[in-house]
């Protein structure tokens, strides 16, 4: 059955986005979510609380659909249970705080030594950008709940493990999705010169920190290769010259390596050496997970010799711009992206079967040798039953015992924003295993206080200090 005449089990969907004002990707998965027939008409409910930023995203679908001639409708607006109210899917895409809120989570910790390339996932930076959002979940919770409680949510918004665990606890059937996973196999094939679709693999962990399993060319093993060809090109100490620079636009698959993707991977490379399978987030990302590489700033050069900073990234981008020049690419050739958005909407819709890597509870069944209660990220099989996750069994015990150096800080992260207790707090930032290398316990104590005090007017109620 073709993609056109696949049968429709939703009329007309409807789809919210919670943050479509945001920088750059709300738009791409705008253009997704037009580039399969069945969704054309769909209505799409584009909220955020800023007008300015929401405009020209609404402005753009608006011309886009025009352009292509199709029947989809445009909602703008900046009240949340409006947009949610009768909505088929949300996708959830914000961070709160902005850019002053992140300049906190990365520049406090940094006065203590600790350097994060990122610092939206794991870390301190993580634990922060979550509870900070913790108010905006439960508000779209308690709506969600009363206008539309059989919604199905996808989450974009990182921490991606924290927050789609919470949302998840929240009682919003949630899926967290990323682009590592189709990054990083694509990546690997490349590098390999083995044409992707020829490419199978298994592939299961938590998020930024999931294992690629096997990794095969029908019935080769392209293990062996992997090992030998990463271990040649990227030795520690290897410099950067002749790379090619980072295109910024990571939910795309980069032609050639570069200073983001396939070029700097001697974190990755160093860390299947150390305990046998591939991780599937970038070495400079991989690099905040673990307590080996980011020590000093010498140890850290010699693994990452050219740093890539995403607060800085952030700091200078043009939304305006970006904006533009997706609307001239996607009225040229409307296409999908490697995001799995589009596509769980598409299989919901037409029942059309598709398989994703999503973030699901865990609920002690799908990777046995991880806690019942982490998020975790396994393959998932849609269709208009909705994202269902497939069963592992057990990891590699030493790949189980890396995730739950992390998994460990996300729950603490998500049981304080459940019960409201601070020490939580305290405890999910001493547990992260780059926090641990590099500072001492009260060092972490008084860290974590300054950011509790720096943050304190986002954070949930019960979590703000004394007299904040």
């Amino acid at each position: 059955m073709t993609e056109t005449s696949a049968p429709r089990f939703l009329p007309a969907p409807k789809i919210a986005i919670i943050g479509a004002g945001g920088f750059v990707f709300p738009f791409r998965l705008i253009g997704d979510i037009l580039s399969f027939p069945a969704l054309r008409d769909a209505e799409l409910r584009l909220m955020d609380i800023r007008p300015e930023k929401l405009g020209p995203v609404a402005r753009a679908t608006r011309e886009l659909i025009a352009h292509h001639g199709f029947e989809a409708t445009v909602v703008e607006t900046g009240d949340r249970r409006a947009a949610l109210d009768g909505a088929d899917v949300v996708i959830i895409t914000f961070q709160v705080g902005g850019i002053d809120s992140y300049r906190h989570d990365v520049e406090i910790p940094r006065k203590y030594g600790i350097d994060q390339t990122v610092g939206d996932t794991v870390g301190p930076g993580g634990v922060f950008r979550f509870l900070r959002s913790v108010p905006a979940y439960d508000a779209i919770a308690a709506d969600a709940l009363e206008v539309c409680p059989d919604a199905t949510f996808i989450n974009y918004a990182n921490p991606m493990a924290m927050a789609t665990a919470y949302l998840n606890a929240k009682g919003l059937r949630t899926v967290g999705l990323c682009h590592s996973v189709q990054g990083t196999t694509r990546m690997l094939a490349r590098t390999l010169g083995v044409p992707y679709k020829e490419v199978s693999y298994r592939c299961a962990g938590i998020n930024h920190q999931a294992w690629i399993l096997e990794f095969m060319r029908g019935q080769e093993d392209l293990y062996p290769q992997l090992r030998e060809t990463m271990s040649r090109l990227h030795q520690r100490g290897r410099g950067a010259a002749g790379l090619a620079g980072d295109d910024g636009d990571h939910s795309e698959v980069a032609e050639g390596a570069n200073v983001y993707e396939g070029g700097n991977e001697q974190v990755r490379t160093a860390i299947m050496d150390a305990f046998g399978y591939f991780q599937t987030e970038s070495s400079h990302h991989a690099s905040e997970y673990l307590p080996y590489f980011r020590r000093t700033p010498e140890l850290a050069e010699s693994y990452i010799p050219e740093r890539w900073d995403y607060f800085e990234i952030c700091s200078g981008h043009d939304d305006q711009g970006d904006i533009d020049a997706q609307l001239a690419q996607l009225k040229e050739e409307l296409a999908p992206s490697v995001e799995y958005g589009a596509s769980i909407i598409n299989s919901i819709v037409t029942g059309t079967p598709s398989v994703v890597h999503g973030n699901v509870p865990n609920h002690g069944s799908l990777i046995e040798n991880l806690p019942a209660d982490a998020c975790v990220e396994v393959p998932c099989l849609v269709d208009s039953r909705g994202v269902q996750p497939t069963a592992i069994g057990e990891l590699p015990l030493q790949l189980a015992a890396l995730n739950r150096t992390n998994v460990n800080v996300q729950t603490l992260a998500v049981r304080a924003a459940l019960t409201g207790d601070a020490e939580n707090v305290h405890h999910a930032v001493a547990l992260d295993p780059l926090t641990a290398s590099l500072v001492t316990l009260d060092q972490a104590r008084a860290m974590t206080e300054e950011l509790l005090a720096a943050h304190a007017a986002l954070l949930p109620e019960a979590l703000r200090p004394a007299g904040a």
